[in-house]
């Protein structure tokens, strides 16, 4: 029987706040193969997502297939808004919800992982990072500054990640991170500047390939995954009907799970996906194949 199996390989998820999104359902599908698993949260959300794990609110979303709850060997703190400690603006480092966690910035937490488990103790990274301050806007009514934060926030943090990261991750490691089709495609609503930083996401996803797969022997990959009606989506306002839309047009017409990107993820940072690096995994029950809105049809 050919089975993914992650058993002795380390992963890192970042952008795991709440048991609702993808980056959960990854982390969770990781430890199912065996992995062990860090996270690294957003600073303002970490208590919260603490707390929850704490009082067990989260206990059945974490069940595993054998009973046991998934646990997390790291909890770290991680704003990908940051390079280093010095980029964050003294009212940030000084905020409530920062100032007593360390050094959150990406290379803190390459730093800190060193220090936990030493050199080269990674094998799987996961990027499950997003913010469009101004997502709802239009992108003619996007400013300056909404567009540099969804890009340096949503793509240019793989490419720090990769650079930070890459040299601790053992040879055969996997970066993995999530686009959406409003790379390519117009998703009227899907504002701010965010389908901009999904392109860029996956057009540095081929380039970090080449480079990282050339200096650390390591793949880069992206899914492209359909819509969830998580927390983190409903930021954008109207999750609910995107994922009915796509139910309406795509060939498979069941709502899509977390867990079939999770499982897919598991897939690729495993050696069954050793062949596979630069590409963008479509996982959307095939909406991206369709060039027309079924309905579409009563009006030939």
């Amino acid at each position: 029987m050919l089975n993914i199996d992650l058993r002795g390989k380390r992963a890192l998820v970042a952008g795991v706040a709440d048991d609702g999104g993808y980056g959960f359902a990854i982390a969770k599908a990781l430890a199912e193969a065996g992995a062990t698993v860090c996270t690294g949260t957003w600073p303002p959300a970490r208590n919260i997502f603490l707390n929850l794990l704490e009082r067990g609110k989260m206990d059945e979303a974490r069940r595993m297939a054998d009973g046991s709850l998934l646990a997390f060997e790291k909890i770290y703190p991680l704003d990908a808004a940051y390079d280093t400690l010095a980029d964050a603006p003294d009212d940030v480092r000084a905020n409530k919800r920062y100032k007593d966690v360390g050094d959150f910035s990406i290379a803190g937490l390459a730093e800190r992982l060193t220090q936990d488990f030493g050199a080269r103790s990674l094998d799987i990274v996961v990027h499950s990072l997003a913010n469009g301050p101004e997502v709802k806007k239009p992108l003619l009514e996007t400013s300056r500054a909404g567009y540099l934060t969804a890009v340096s926030v949503s793509a240019y943090s793989l490419v720090s990640l990769v650079a930070r990261l890459g040299p601790l991750l053992r040879p055969g490691g996997s970066f993995l991170s999530l686009t959406y089709l409003a790379s390519e495609r117009v998703v009227p609503g899907y504002g701010g500047g965010m389908s901009s930083a999904k392109a860029a996401l996956e057009s540095d996803t081929r380039t970090l390939a080449f480079e990282a797969g050339r200096k650390y022997g390591v793949r880069v990959n992206t899914i492209s995954a359909g819509p969830l009606a998580s927390r983190a989506a409903s930021a954008i306002g109207k999750i609910e009907q995107m994922v009915q839309y796509y139910c309406a047009n795509a060939p498979l017409t069941e709502p899509l799970s977390a867990w079939e990107v999770g499982t897919t993820a598991a897939f690729l940072a495993s050696p069954l996906g050793s062949g596979i690096t630069g590409a963008t995994i479509y996982v959307d029950k095939g909406y991206h194949a369709m060039g027309m809105a079924v309905g579409a049809g009563n009006l030939l």
